[in-house]
């Protein structure tokens, strides 16, 4: 499978390295969020990592809803449990849960069909940094701290009228940010076509914090300095 090489799995339990989540976001989603590399103060998995595992292990669902609740650190022991609903957990040895996942209609589970939908899905979402991020920020008057960016995946819900086919695209489709003191949050909205035709639309939600005023000569070099980052990445 196509995430086979991001996790490993025994006894009934997946476990994430900081080597493999860094790995994932960098090549996968072409997000180089500092807070998924391997040697970051606040390490933390990639909330797309847990969300593509979900889709491998439980299907592709018409209807789906993610709530991250909180932040997987490096080697954590990980288990999927289903509950009386149908509802999808991603919990801990210590039962602590890390993803809640709403779902309801047609449900597929053809293992192209999924890698199809999770690459394109990723490929977006990959992109909140500059792409989306910097220009909402900008604005609205406010950036995070260059110092300690912090940008914490919070939630992400797609409804389709139809499982998707060949051609899958996934675009932007506008955001809006709300601010609350020193805390942010993004809506980033998105919608998918496959073959030409309209497919559904979704939207994530992402927690900015430490907000302060918008500094454009800061961001720029912020930008310049994340932009070399990747290039460096990618050049190998």
């Amino acid at each position: 499978m196509f995430l086979d090489e991001f996790y490993t799995e025994a006894d009934g339990w997946l476990r994430i390295d900081a080597q493999q989540a860094s790995r994932f976001a960098k090549r996968m989603a072409g997000d180089h969020n500092p807070i998924h590399d391997p040697d970051a103060r606040r390490f933390c998995v990639p909330g797309d990592l847990l969300f593509a595992l979900a889709l491998v292990k439980h299907g592709l669902a018409q209807r789906m809803t993610f709530h991250f609740r909180g932040m997987v650190g490096d080697n954590v022991p990980l288990r999927f449990a289903v509950d009386d609903e149908g509802g999808l957990s991603v919990v801990d040895d210590a039962g602590k849960q890390y993803l809640y996942v709403e779902r309801s209609g047609e449900t597929t589970h053809d293992p192209a069909v999924i890698e199809r939908f999770t690459r394109r899905y990723i490929a977006f979402s990959g992109r909140n940094f500059p792409h989306y991020l910097k220009p909402l920020m900008e604005d609205n008057g406010v950036m995070f701290n260059p110092q300690r960016p912090l940008v914490i995946y919070d939630s992400m819900g797609f409804q389709l009228d139809a499982l998707p086919g060949d051609g899958l695209e996934v675009a932007f489709d506008g955001a809006r940010f709300d601010i609350q003191g020193k805390r942010g949050e993004a809506r980033l909205a998105f919608r998918m076509r496959a073959g030409g035709q309209p497919l559904g639309t979704g939207a994530k939600k992402l927690v900015v914090s430490g907000l302060q005023p918008y500094d454009a000569e800061v961001m720029e070099s912020f930008v310049e300095i994340f932009s070399r980052r990747k290039a460096e990445y990618e050049a190998g």
